[in-house]
Order: structure tokens, then C-alpha cells, then sequence
């Protein structure tokens, strides 16, 4: 489970992105809950997770390409040199007492941009540290850490909001980033890392897009991935309501169902830490799907407080093994010299399709109430299961078509998957 931290780099990747990630976690919760307190409105939760997200949409392609052009250990560096910058700028305002709306929606639509190329950039260097043969180990051991911090950060993001504000859960992230780049300057990374092309940005990122386009198995994760993300995922967007209104918990109960999340999310990244290839990972895609949007489904109807936390942890779950899986089944399909660009579309329907999710849960949830926009996201997430069903014994054909095609002209995937299929 643990082989993936043989390797120097990414083992001083982890420790530092592990302590970053709490922070990260702490401001995610805190800035909701002071949106929320500031303003009481769905529509305004929804509106700051569009402005946070919408970036990502828009430049991710840009971040792709950039990651395949250049050195990705320093445009990582980059990209978290920046986001302790905004943190602390956004610490600063809420502490000193006169942070506004729009100032919040304006710091989070900066964290996107940034995001836009620390994702790729971020996602595509765990192959640089550790190779094809620890790859599927490294994107779950990455998920596992992402996790473990969604529990701890959240928890700790609700004493500290209830006791003492939110600013001060800003600026313990911005400090937190301090560890993960002092992780990545002790790393000892190959010049390789650098790559330089001979066309345009403009042409690779066109040949990124018929890449995915192109390819069926690929075309397929990312499409449900999309789906997902638009009608399910922003769920967490309208947890404050559930914590406050609905199941009485305030800031501290908002943590905790966060957390709950966090912990479940954490157990399906380690369960997909202990696998080795890649076989089965098609029909876990499907099953998880299903699984996220029934336990949404449920969890929508709870109005007991810890009965919903526990319907959190399935949630969580289930969306950790789809979107785990479906990262180690398109790295594993995307040649090396395209892995960038390829992410930088995983990145779009992840996070790129979410701030459209989250602008219409929050108008919805004003109308409707965040109890029955929940419910109708577990309904389409099942929905969205049963249609990928349908198309899986093709997925499988062509992914495997698609891994001998890569043996056959280098770059490789380890001997283990092309013996066992993408099934």
C-alpha cells in the first residue's frame, strides 16, 4: 500500500502536501461559513463556488500545455508560492474586520486561476517522481493524503471558527504552505522534467483536445466525470445550510459532516492504494457512481444530525473511488509527451464543470431547499451510472486497444496493466 514513498521526491512531497492540505481544507470550510454569515444566502454560496471554479474552466487547457512545455517541479512551486500570497491576503482582510462579498469572491476567483495550473502541472509530476510502475499507488496514496486532511482540517476549521473567526483558519493555511515548498525544494529532480516543443501552445492544446476527443474510453470517464461534477458534487456547496438550518450543528457540525465526508473519501483511496494494475477499475467507476448518488439520495432525507454525518461517510466514498480510479484509468491510457494536456481536461470536467454546478444548487436550493436539490443530484448521478453501464464492454475493448498501441511505440505501461485490461 505504502511502496510509492520508496522514492525520495515523493516521499517529501507527501509530508509537505499533507500539512499544506489541512490548511487548505481549514480555509475551504471557514470560507464558507463566512460567506454564509455574512450574507445568509444560497445564492451567494453558490456564486463564491462559481467564481472559485469557473477559472479553472477557462484556463486549464493553457495550464496543460504549460505543463508539457516546461519544467513541472517549478511551475508547482510556483503555483504554491502563490496560493500562500492569496491566503495571506485574505487573512489579513478578514482579520482586520472589513472583508466584503465581492473581496471574498475576487480572492477565489485568483485560487482558481492558480488552480488552473497547479492541477495539471500537480497531477502529472506524481508520474515524474515515481514512474509508471508506482503510478496507480501514487494518484491513490496522493487521494489518501488529500483525504486525511479533509477530516483533520475541517474539524479543526470548526473549533477555530466557533471560538475564535475565520481569519485566523486563513492564515494558519497561508503558514501551512511553507511545508509543502520546502518539500519541493529539497527534491532532486531530472532536467528531463523540462519539455520543449516545436509548435505553438495554441496547437498543442488543440491536439490535447482531439486526444480525448479521439479516444472512446478517455471520452467516456471524462464525460460521466463532468456529468458528476455538474449535478452531484456541489453538494458540498449547500453543507453549511444542512449544518445550520436543517440539522442544527452550526460551524462546529459543519466541520464534522465535512470530516465525515473527508473519512470516507480517505477509506476508498486507501482501498484503491492496496490494488495493483488497473483490471476492474472500469466497473468500480460505474459502481461508485451509483453509490455516490444513492447515499446522496439518503442523506438528503436525514434531519438527524449524526445520522446524516454517517450517510456523509458512503458519500465521500463513492466519490473518492470515481474520481481515484478514473485518474489512474486516464493516466494510464495518455502517452507521456500528452499527459498534461490530457489532465488539463480531467481538471475541466472535475473542476471545471463544478462552479456551473454550484451557481445552480445555490439558486435552486433558494427555491426548492437544499434538501430536494440533493435528493435530484443522487437521481442523476444514478442515472449518469446506469448510461456508462450500457457503454462499458466497449470502454473495455478500446482501452485495451488503446494500451497496446501505446507498447508498441514507447512509453509504456507497466507489464502488469497490459496484461490484465482496463476492464
Amino acid at each position: 500500500m505504502l511502496r510509492s514513498l520508496r522514492h525520495r521526491n515523493f516521499r517529501l512531497f507527501f509530508a509537505g502536501q499533507l500539512i499544506s492540505l489541512i490548511g487548505t481544507w481549514m480555509q475551504s470550510v471557514a470560507q464558507a461559513w463566512l460567506v454564509y454569515r455574512l450574507t445568509g444566502s444560497a445564492v451567494l454560496l453558490g456564486a463564491i463556488g462559481f467564481a472559485g471554479q469557473i477559472p479553472v474552466l477557462l484556463f486549464a487547457s493553457i495550464g496543460g500545455a504549460f505543463a508539457d512545455r516546461h519544467n513541472r517541479h517549478r511551475i508547482v512551486i510556483g503555483t504554491q508560492i502563490a496560493s500562500l500570497l492569496l491566503a495571506l491576503g485574505l487573512a489579513a482582510l478578514t482579520l482586520s474586520g472589513h472583508i466584503q462579498v465581492w473581496e471574498i469572491a475576487a480572492f477565489a476567483a485568483s485560487l482558481g486561476i492558480v488552480n488552473a495550473f497547479d492541477i495539471p502541472a500537480r497531477q502529472t509530476f506524481v508520474v515524474d517522481m515515481v514512474g509508471k510502475g508506482d503510478m496507480a499507488n501514487a494518484i491513490a496514496l496522493n487521494s489518501s493524503m488529500v483525504n486525511g486532511a479533509r477530516i483533520v482540517g475541517p474539524a479543526v476549521a470548526g473549533v477555530l471558527v466557533a471560538a475564535i473567526g475565520e481569519g485566523w483558519c486563513f492564515l494558519a493555511n497561508s503558514i501551512s504552505y511553507i511545508a509543502v515548498i520546502t518539500g519541493l525544494l529539497m527534491m532532486d529532480v531530472p532536467a528531463v522534467s523540462a519539455r520543449k516543443a516545436a509548435v505553438s501552445a495554441f496547437e498543442q492544446i488543440k491536439e490535447g483536445f482531439r486526444f480525448v476527443a479521439g479516444h472512446v474510453p478517455i471520452r467516456a470517464l471524462l464525460l460521466l466525470l463532468g456529468f458528476v461534477s455538474l449535478f452531484a458534487m456541489p453538494y458540498a456547496v449547500l453543507m453549511p445550510i444542512f449544518a445550520d438550518q436543517i440539522l442544527h450543528g452550526g460551524a462546529s457540525g459543519l466541520g464534522i459532516l465535512m470530516g465525515a465526508s473527508g473519512l470516507g473519501a480517505l477509506m476508498g483511496a486507501l482501498m484503491l492504494a492496496a490494488r495493483t494494475g488497473i483490471r476492474g477499475l472500469g466497473r468500480w467507476v460505474m459502481a461508485a457512481t451509483a453509490g455516490f448518488g444513492l447515499s446522496l439520495a439518503l442523506f438528503s432525507m436525514s434531519q438527524w444530525f449524526w445520522l446524516s454525518a454517517a450517510l456523509l461517510i458512503p458519500v465521500g466514498f463513492s466519490m473518492m473511488v470515481q474520481m481515484a480510479a478514473s485518474n489512474t484509468l486516464i493516466q494510464t491510457l495518455s502517452p507521456d509527451y500528452i499527459r498534461g494536456r490530457v489532465m488539463s481536461a480531467y481538471t475541466m470536467m472535475f473542476m471545471g464543470m463544478a462552479p456551473f454546478g454550484s451557481l445552480l444548487a445555490g439558486s435552486l436550493a433558494h427555491r426548492l431547499g437544499a434538501p430536494r436539490v440533493v435528493f435530484a443530484s443522487g437521481i442523476a448521478c444514478m442515472v449518469s451510472a446506469a448510461v456508462f453501464a450500457r457503454y462499458l464492454p466497449r470502454v473495455r475493448i478500446e482501452a485495451r486497444r488503446l494500451i497496446v498501441a501505446q507498447n508498441m511505440v514507447g512509453g509504456d505501461p507497466p507489464q502488469e496493466m497490459t496484461a490484465t485490461g482496463a476492464e
